[in-house]
This record gives structure tokens, sequence and C-alpha cells, in this order.
């Protein structure tokens, strides 16, 4: 018997605070205006997480609402992936294990996974290949946070492709012959020359926070090699996605003819149209996530979640998910929504 892996659950936390374009306009002192931030940027609002709304804590309350709405106990989960960032509550401790606490997936080990903006289907894929390669993995929750936005300094010029950086918790949950909902092809490509071009330059082993810099350090998430992270992503970026949407369709059989529903994550304006230009589909075939911002990897469930409650994603519709990240990777994974074929 081939075996398949399917979603069961979907989850979402976002915060009730937000930050809106004219306050973005406002933070960059004059260099941007609120309508270049709605219209180039694409942003109308970002979320902001408060004190308590960390990202271990974002996505395990993600997480009980994927279990909520999947119908599956807490108790079922084989193995937790948390996908969320390394900002987090306390440095060195396990994200995954902290959920896996506070849902009560006792029966469950966990890990944590990180491939920045990309780890949704970077997890998704390594989920998958344990889930077929190991008879005792049936239920995987894939959870996490994010609110990588702390760190911007909107004065920063250079900084303007993340002052959409969002905060929010997502959640999937993955059962093996679940029958729906299938997952098929994926691919990533990374690019170990860009590895030190972006991150946050002070709190590390090479420039630890001091008395003298903690309020730098505070607002330090900066590229730290502008120009070359530019030359390299104009070179190869969109040819390393098309790349990925390519070998993803081709292992699961399909041409980019098939694909119903972009599931991308929020960038400028002109770069999500493009993508849909170049693959052939309308605006109603994505979800541009102007009023969200970037939550990061949540972004991809973000995406699938309002493409079914707009009615842009049905039973039978090929999704196509796509996403980056710095350091800098690229991903794409294909699914079939709705029932199998019997």
């Amino acid at each position: 018997m081939k075996h398949t892996v399917g979603i069961a659950g979907i989850g979402l936390y976002i915060p009730e605070k937000t930050r809106s374009a004219a306050e973005i306009a406002a933070a960059t002192n004059g260099v941007w205006a609120e309508e270049a931030v709605r219209e180039k940027l694409g942003i109308n609002q970002i979320y902001i997480a408060g004190p308590n709304e960390g990202t271990q804590e974002m996505g395990a309350l993600a997480a009980k609402a994927c279990l909520d709405d999947a119908g599956i106990e807490a108790t079922d989960i084989d193995l937790i992936l948390c996908f969320g960032e390394e900002w987090k509550e306390y440095p060195l401790t396990t994200s995954a294990l902290y959920i896996q606490d506070r849902i009560g997936a006792v029966n469950a080990w966990g890990i944590d996974v990180q491939n920045r903006c990309c780890t949704t289907i970077s997890a998704i894929q390594m989920a998958k290949d344990m889930m077929l390669g190991n008879p005792e993995l049936n239920v995987v929750l894939l959870a996490g946070g994010y609110r990588n936005g702390d760190f911007v300094d909107y004065s920063d010029r250079n900084m303007s492709m993340m002052y959409n950086l969002s905060a929010g918790g997502g959640a999937l949950l993955l059962v093996k012959d679940l029958g729906k909902n299938t997952l098929l092809g994926s691919a990533v490509i990374s690019d170990g020359s860009l590895s030190r071009t972006a991150g946050v330059e002070i709190g590390g082993i090479v420039n630890p926070i001091t008395r003298d810099n903690v309020e730098e350090a505070a607002k330090s998430l900066r590229l730290l090699e502008p120009q070359k992270m530019k030359d390299r992503l104009n070179e190869v970026s969109m040819q390393n996605w098309f790349t990925c949407i390519d070998r993803a369709l081709e292992k699961s059989g399909l041409t980019r003819d098939d694909i119903d529903y972009l599931n991308v994550l929020h960038m400028k304006r002109s770069g999500h149209v493009a993508l849909l230009a170049e693959l052939g589909l309308t605006e109603d075939q994505s979800t541009y996530l102007e009023d969200y911002g970037h939550m990061g990897q949540i972004d991809m469930i973000l995406s699938l979640k309002l493409g079914l409650e707009a009615g842009k994603i049905k039973d039978g519709s090929i999704i196509c998910s796509i996403a980056a990240g710095i350091g800098y990777v690229w991903a794409a994974d294909v699914m079939r929504w709705g029932k199998d074929d019997e």
C-alpha cells in the first residue's frame, strides 16, 4: 500500500494590536510616505505582539486552534516539529517541548527546525518524509510563532524590505492516510553565499550585548551586506523560485497549468503581481496579505486559511505554496485539496 499524508487541521493565532501604514511611514522619519507604504510595499497594517505573546506561546495557541479544527486529541500526536523563530521567550529552550506541554501532547516527542520564512514548507517536507519512512509516525503537528518585527529599525533605509514584518502563530496537523488535503511534491533550494547577508547584528557571540549597545541591539535586524544581497538576489531569486515550483509540480505529476491557487508569503505589490503573471494566474487565485503584513513562515498557513474562507480553494483545487527565507532559501510544495480520488 502506498501511504499518503494529508492536512487534517489548520490553526492561527493573531495578536490584537496593529501598526498602520501611517504609523510605519512616520517611523521612517519622512523617508516613506503613507501612500507609498500602502501602494509600493503593499502594507495597510501589520500586527504587533504584546509582552505575553512570545513565539512559543503564540505557537501553542495556534496549535490548540488547529486541534479543535481537526477534531483530534493532543494525546494522538506522535511528533511535534516547531517552525517558530529563534526570537522567543527564553533562549536555548526548545519551543516544540513548550508547545507539547501547553497542549498536553504527552505521547509525542518534539524538535525545533528553522529555515527562516521557508520553515513551514521545509517542515512539511521533513514531516511527510518522516511519516512515510516511519510506521510509528501517524500524526504530526507543525506549529510555531513569529515576531521578528520587534528588531526592525524603521529609520534604517536599507530595511524597507522588512517594514512588513508582522506577528502571529500558526499550526498544521498532518495525518497519514487521511484521504484528503493530500501533500504532493516539494522542492527546496538554498544559497549559502548569502548566509550572513542579513540577520540580527548585535546579541550573538561575535558582537555580544553590552551596557553600551543594549538599546541599539534591540533594533539591530539589518542587511549586513546589502549590496551583495541585492545583487545576488537580483541574479538568482526569481529563477530559483520557478525552479522550485517546476520541480515540485513535476514530482506531483502536474504542470503550471494545473495550479488553482498560489499560496505565497507577503512581498511588495509589484513582486506579487509579477509572480501571478509569470504563472498565468489571476489575482483571484491568490491572497495578497496587505492587511496582515509578513508573519514569516506563518504566511503559508494564513494564506491557506484565507483562501479557504474566501472560496478561492475548493475540493479538487491544486495549491502551490512558495516561500523564501533569508540565508537564503527558496521552497515550493504542492497539495491537492479535498478528498482523494477513489
